[in-house]
């Protein structure tokens, strides 16, 4: 008889094993067993908080939407099957992909600044929430001082209004001047940007007399500064955070697939309004980030859109954060 270390013979290993597997077979021809509790269905995290030197830091969960992709929305201008692949190789499915939407709070200390709001209540079912999810992270919106803007495209300025009326009462707003003039602009009320033009009318314009028009490197609070990322619009606008030596970069959409973007930084996305200059700003910024070892976050990240970015081959890999933020 051959003795296992544990102490236990071969054969009693096999009757244990046998008696397991029969439990489930003795089951099948009772009652069947039912959870007491109901299935609850999809669960998210609402909100995401970190330190940065004396800031604190909150990303936002305003929801996700699901779409056939990611091509051609990503990879634009490559064969489907070579992003299915691409897509397939990073564990994700060829043919489907989901986009989220993540408002970022900053406290400063001095001031409370809200970048991007989120798609509106009225414009996507399972997205727009961002007046309870602020509520939901501890603030009310009318302790909001700034809110910034890095774009105009509606999931970013959906949320500024509510019922026609400004979401943030008290709070002042920037956004760089080549975005503002451009979709105010009489000729964009009619062809491709026309519903953007409209949003922006109805949402932006009314802020104009709060509105301060930012340049690249203009300051919006102590600590935090425009960095001009053009390309995905033409006054698309990314900001720099420090505070106490700290860093952190907030991209906007200047990347927003966590694996195409960043691993072919080449290949074009949809919604660029111009393609190469988006193509040349997403590797500048990544090149930067990669060679700082700089967090970030960007806005259609999978929540909680916080990470860093290695180099990868011919681009780069997104590495989602884990704790270090924590500490």
């Amino acid at each position: 008889m051959t003795v296992e270390r544990n102490g236990l013979t071969r054969r009693q290993i096999m009757a244990a094993a046998a008696g397991i597997v029969a439990v489930p077979a003795v089951l099948r021809f009772g009652a069947p067993a039912q959870a007491a509790a109901p299935m609850m269905g999809l669960s998210r995290p609402s909100h995401y908080r970190f330190k940065l030197g004396g800031f604190e830091i909150t990303t936002i969960n305003d929801g996700a939407i699901a779409l056939d992709g990611p091509h051609p929305i990503f990879g634009s201008d490559q064969a489907a099957e070579d992003v299915q692949k691409l897509a397939e190789a990073n564990f994700l499915p060829g043919s489907r992909f989901e986009i989220s939407f993540a408002p970022v709070i900053v406290n400063t200390g001095a001031e409370l600044v809200v970048f991007d709001t989120g798609n509106g209540a009225a414009r996507r079912p399972n997205a727009g929430q961002l007046a309870a999810l602020l509520a939901g992270a501890g603030y009310s919106a009318d302790q909001v001082d700034v809110v910034a803007l890095t774009h105009f495209h509606p999931d970013h300025i959906g949320g500024l209004m509510e019922d026609g009326s400004p979401l943030f009462p008290n709070a002042r707003y920037v956004t760089h001047e080549t975005e503002y003039n451009f979709w105010t602009h009489a000729d964009r009320m009619a062809g491709p940007t026309e519903g953007v033009a409209k949003l922006t009318a109805s949402n932006v314009k009314p802020l104009a007399d709060k509105t301060t028009f930012l340049k690249d490197g203009s300051t919006v609070a102590a600590g935090i500064t425009a960095m001009g990322s053009h390309g995905h619009t033409p006054g698309h606008t990314s900001f720099h955070l420090e505070s106490e030596g700290k860093r952190f970069f907030l991209g906007g959409d200047f990347c927003n697939h966590p694996v195409v973007s960043l691993q072919r930084p080449d290949w074009h996305v949809r919604f660029d309004m111009d393609k190469q200059m988006a193509v040349d700003t997403r590797k500048q910024i990544l090149d930067m980030l990669a060679s700082e070892r700089l967090a970030f976050t960007s806005y259609h990240m999978p929540f909680p859109a916080v990470g860093y970015v290695e180099r990868a081959g011919e681009g780069y890999r997104y590495v989602a954060a884990a704790y270090q933020l924590n500490l």
